[in-house]
């Protein structure tokens, strides 16, 4: 949540009351003060979500310094574009280190806060990418499918407790990080969208804002593809 698509939606969910937990490899001072100017209670904590021990760790930190945890967005994510022939096997671990076993790690050290308060709300970030035919992305997809799969499975076996699981597919978004994406991408994708511009972090953060409302508490297990137009399937 330090740049791009989580510091908009910390700052989203800072405008709506919630008291924010900024987690990131990365400095998240910035987000921080901008969840503050909003009036919101925000801390940063700096956390590999790929470490076990770390996510551990951060989830209790987070609840000492701000209270039970009541919303987690998981949106770390790499998307290093490769030909399927030179994706190593260290390459393919990376991305799903980082792209689903983060989301796991970080569910199953925060999901238990959520049953004891008997309310929660969880939305994983997925792609449309998905639904495309795209070179260079085999590992990304699938690692994006899983998230889908993982947000299903866990949406069932988390219901009773009051706890609902989303997904939120975007198209490519204009970033700091998806500025390492072939600079054709930007002028190819917008082309395929039905809203033919590209997307920012900005066009996201109300259907966050929703997925984590009580208006949506009886939406769960669903991917929510927000691209403009682009992802034809449901």
């Amino acid at each position: 949540a330090a740049r791009g698509i989580g510091e908009a939606f910390a700052v989203r969910l800072a405008s709506e009351g919630a008291s924010v937990a900024v987690l990131d490899q990365k400095d998240g001072s910035a987000t921080v003060t901008a969840c503050r100017a909003v009036g919101a209670k925000a801390e940063a904590f700096v956390v590999d979500v790929c470490d076990p021990d770390a996510v551990a760790t951060s989830a209790k930190d987070v609840r000492a310094a701000l209270g039970r945890i009541d919303v987690l967005v998981n949106n770390a994510g790499i998307y290093p574009n490769q030909l399927f022939e030179s994706i190593s096997f260290a390459d393919w671990r990376r991305m799903m280190s980082v792209n689903l076993d983060s989301m796991f790690l970080t569910c199953q050290a925060i999901v238990p806060q959520m049953r004891e308060g008997g309310w929660g709300r969880i939305v994983n970030m997925t792609s449309n990418a998905t639904g495309l035919v795209i070179p260079g992305f085999s590992h990304y997809l699938a690692s994006k499918m899983a998230i889908v799969g993982l947000t299903r499975g866990l949406a069932t076996d988390v219901a009773e407790y009051g706890i609902t699981v989303n997904a939120i597919g975007p198209s490519l978004v204009r970033t700091p990080g998806s500025a390492s994406n072939p600079a054709e991408f930007f002028n190819i994708v917008p082309q395929m969208q039905a809203i033919k511009r590209v997307e920012v972090p900005e066009d996201l953060t109300g259907t966050l804002a929703y997925l984590v409302s009580d208006d949506a508490a009886f939406i769960t297990g669903q991917t929510l593809y927000v691209d403009g137009g682009l992802q034809r399937t449901s």
